[in-house]
């Protein structure tokens, strides 16, 4: 014991305890999160966020949380819509301070829900004042930036602390944003009033405000996509540079078309406006994430500028604007929770998701934002990557729904065998299947487009939600055509079967092959990614600067002792470089040269032989002669 200490008499260990311990007499001598019950809260939240500190990147919010004297428990949106698992960002929520008429309060976190402050507002007090702070990441490995010096994404989860207790539903609140000078903003929240930089936005409950982001920046364009409609469609893009908003009319064209199409296949719309949110930088984290009314959209810059190679990623404003209806307006019941720390229940993601997955590929070439070949061949590397998913082997497609709270989207070391959220494009497949299938047994009077009238084309201009389960799903399609779907989807869903469901893509004509070619996709892919795809011949792939990755268990790759985490130095003595491994594989197929690496792990150097004679295989699909062309008939525009 330091002498220091035992030099200590009681009175002062007595007086340097005081304070501590006054603390802890302030707060609750235990308290439970309270459940949350539907009825109006007692006032309304004034919610004030100064976004302007985009050189620290960091977001200022001040609260005015209506309390009664007693127990309050405050909560952090843990649970994030369209994330489908916790992921509210509690690590970059800081320095929060409460008071209550001028005077600090003391909180206490909860030891078990760990996202609830428990509190006690004391007498005479009317409300509780909350400051803090959000901490954008500033670089890609601490998480999604959603702040850079040119742009910011105002996400309300990751702004608010709300009153347990009550739904969410029933919490009113008055929200204000501060921007730097100059800059404009999209959102499809309703403005009150803008003086100089600070936006006031029309009080709103809760559950809306979350579901309503905010993009901003420095450079802005606004463009209407269905001029003169009575219910406005806009895309508000922010980018890192003035150059990147320029667009000519043939590229602005295909984004009104989908605004049409949309409305064609679902007969019905279900919000007041909408508005896509679309970020083109280098330094904003990418994202594709649906609400209701809007969606955040963020690529890499070149999406106008370079329109011939950007054809690849032009699906996700389509998946997006899906969404409105599908996840949104129809959402699974298990998805009908009362606030945001209530956990979600992900068992219908393979329609909430997969089906979005589907019609984002359909009404991008409805569209014309990507051509219906572009389409056939996105289909064709969907196809080939979950045929050869080994891990279907012990773990069904419906288990996968439970990947975003699983894995969170972490990285997986060996995801063929781990699986991870294949719900989204096998799920796709499926619903493929289900579409071909309508088709064949109609005599081609009949698709899965007459499904989405009659499932998301109810109550039109209805905000909802309307809420539905698995055996609504199976009435709606039997009410389109006869056929026992409930069994149908169960053994698509329940399976361990080997292979992907690819008896749609037969039924629609297509078969799914493989060339030593790769298609335009998949070239630009690679160009993206800078990697090269030996995943259908050597069972992994590599990054242009030797790193193996995306190992396929049982593959040629693994059975030769390969694991992630190594470099491929050399390829039969010489150095690595894509094109030379490429020759190699090619030169192996007379069964008498070798293919050999140099491989590096860590600190240790080996040569790995891989007994492979099979040449470069990259997928594509080919016509199955004398079929009927569905998948053709499936990607033509309506009229």
């Amino acid at each position: 014991m330091p002498s220091s200490f035992r030099r200590l008499l009681p009175s002062a260990i007595s007086a340097a305890c005081a304070l501590p311990l006054l603390t802890t007499l302030a707060l609750p001598a235990h308290a439970d999160v309270p459940a949350p019950r539907d009825l109006p809260y007692p006032g309304t939240i004034v919610l004030k966020v100064d976004a302007t500190n985009v050189g620290q990147q960091i977001f200022r919010i001040r609260a005015t949380i209506p309390a009664a004297p007693g127990p309050l428990t405050l909560l952090y949106p843990q649970w994030v819509p369209g994330n489908h698992g916790p992921s509210g960002p509690l690590n970059q929520l800081a320095g929060l301070r409460l008071s209550a008429g001028g005077k600090p309060l003391a909180w206490t976190r909860d030891p078990v829900q760990v996202h609830a402050f428990h509190l006690t507002v004391p007498e005479g007090a009317t409300a509780v004042e909350a400051e803090y702070q959000y901490l954008s990441p500033v670089e890609p490995a601490q998480g999604r930036i959603t702040m850079t010096g040119d742009m910011l994404g105002v996400q309300w989860q990751a702004m608010t602390l709300y009153p347990a207790g009550y739904f969410s539903r029933r919490i009113p609140v008055q929200a204000s944003l501060t921007l730097p000078d100059g800059w404009q903003y999209g959102t499809a929240l309703d403005t009150a009033a803008r003086r100089g930089n600070e936006i006031s936005f029309k009080p709103l409950d809760l559950e809306t405000l979350i579901d309503s982001p905010v993009f901003a920046g420095r450079h802005f364009r606004r463009i209407d996509l269905d001029p003169g409609a009575a219910v406005p469609v806009h895309l508000n893009i922010v980018a890192d540079n003035p150059e990147s908003l320029d667009t000519k009319p043939e590229q602005i064209a295909p984004h009104r078309a989908l605004v049409q199409e949309a409305a064609k296949l679902f007969a019905s719309h279900h919000y007041k406006h909408y508005d896509f949110l679309f970020a083109l930088s280098e330094e904003f984290g990418g994202i594709g994430r649906e609400h209701h009314q809007s969606s955040e959209n963020g690529v890499k810059p070149g999406y106008f500028t370079d329109w011939a190679k950007s054809e690849a990623g032009r699906d996700l404003l389509a998946h997006e604007y899906t969404h409105s209806w599908n996840g949104k307006f129809r959402r699974p019941a298990d998805q009908d929770v009362p606030n945001f720390n209530v956990p979600l229940q992900n068992s219908l993601l393979w329609v909430y998701e997969g089906q979005t997955q589907y019609w984002g590929n359909v009404l991008a070439a409805r569209s014309g934002l990507v051509s219906a070949g572009a389409i056939r061949d996105t289909i064709a590397a969907y196809a080939a990557r979950y045929d050869h998913v080994q891990g279907r082997a012990w773990r069904s497609l419906q288990d996968t729904v439970n990947d975003p709270i699983v894995q969170a989207r972490r990285a997986l070391g060996w995801s063929n065998w781990q699986r991870s959220e294949d719900y989204y494009v096998e799920g796709m497949l499926i619903w493929l299947d289900v579409d071909t299938r309508i088709r064949e047994l109609s005599g081609e009077q009949r698709s899965l487009d007459d499904f989405a009238r009659l499932f998301y084309g109810v109550d039109n201009g209805s905000i909802g939600p309307a809420y539905y389960q698995f055996d609504e799903v199976v009435r709606t399609l039997a009410s389109v055509q006869a056929f026992d779907w409930a069994p149908f989807l169960r053994a698509k869903l329940d399976s361990n079967a080997a292979g992907a469901p690819l008896d749609g893509l037969a039924r629609a004509g297509w078969k799914l092959v493989y060339t030593d070619t790769p298609t335009e996709i998949i070239k630009g892919q690679e160009e993206r990614n800078k990697m090269s795809d030996f995943s259908y011949s050597l069972g992994f792939s590599v990054k242009n600067d030797g790193a193996i990755e995306g190992i396929e268990w049982d593959g040629v790759g693994f059975r030769a002792g390969l694991s992630g985490n190594s470099t491929i130095v050399a390829v039969n003595n010489r150095a690595y470089k894509p094109e030379v491994l490429k020759a190699a594989v090619k030169a192996a197929r007379d069964g008498k040269s070798a293919l050999n690496l140099l491989v590096k792990k860590g600190n240790t150097f080996r040569t790995v032989a891989l007994d492979y004679q099979g040449g470069l295989r990259y997928p594509r699909l080919e016509r199955i002669p004398g079929s009927k062309d569905r998948l053709d008939a499936i990607l033509q525009p309506r009229r």
